[in-house]
């Protein structure tokens, strides 16, 4: 597999509106590239699309996925106001989950014919690169046979429970969305909601498992690299960040 450059930003607080507004900016500007590229491939110059990987922590917000229930929030506008809880209903796969403090999301904007056009392959990697990361730090993770994320001890259907959601978007084999593993999260907010019909004592995080804090620092180092390692990729990060944000 040829060696892949992705560009890495670590966008820090970001309102989940304005990020999904960034990766839509993104997937837009590589769909024109493949546009202008139809006819071009015999022809040197022919214009290239560019892999992305942005991380980010949102203030608290619901976001519903194209298949979800809107049932499944369980506190309406009004409280959600009073909580300080946004609702966003997104273009994602999956169904409602929450975002917040303490949250590492990740949203690879990837061009997966410059890897492989397996959108199954793709979700199984991103999973893979948390398990991974959970295992650095002495977490044993796997997967839940006919559900997607990152589970520990999913073959105990008592026991198992989630600590990273998965929910991507692909358009012309362009990715956006991403992950959601739960570091330091406040677990607290997902008793307001049904997260892809799991109960509250189903969901987990890093924090919840340790005992303690975890730098997060350290977990976006990890994930890195491991994504360069799984994606076959090196990450060049850029600190320039949307205009507006």
């Amino acid at each position: 597999m040829q060696v892949r450059t992705v560009h890495f930003r670590d966008l820090g607080r970001m309102e989940y509106a304005e990020a999904w507004d960034y990766q839509e900016k993104l997937l837009s500007a590589n769909l024109r590239l493949k546009s202008a590229a139809l006819g071009m491939d015999a022809f040197p110059g022919a214009p290239l699309t560019q892999d992305h990987l942005l991380f980010v922590e949102h203030s608290p917000v619901f976001t519903l996925g194209k298949s979800g229930d809107p049932q499944h929030v369980l506190i309406g506008p009004d409280e959600r106001e009073q909580r300080g809880i946004q609702f966003i209903n997104t273009n994602r796969g999956g169904d409602i989950t929450y975002h917040g403090p303490g949250q590492l999301v990740g949203y690879p904007i990837l061009d997966l014919e410059h890897f492989f056009t397996d959108i199954g392959r793709y979700m199984r990697s991103l999973e893979e690169i948390l398990i991974r990361v959970l295992g650095d730090f002495a977490i044993q993770a796997g997967r839940l046979p006919g559900a997607t994320g990152v589970w520990l001890d999913p073959s105990d259907p008592i026991g198992a429970r989630k600590i990273a959601a998965l929910g991507v978007r692909c358009s012309r084999w362009v990715t956006m969305h991403g992950f959601a593993l739960n570091v330091n999260t406040d677990l607290s907010y997902f008793r307001h909601i049904i997260p892809c019909g799991l109960s509250q004592g189903q969901v987990t995080s890093m924090e919840k498992e340790l005992g303690n804090p975890v730098p997060m620092e350290e977990v976006k180092i990890r994930v890195r690299g491991h994504f360069e390692a799984v994606f076959g990729a090196v990450l060049r990060e850029k600190e320039e960040v949307p205009a507006g944000s």
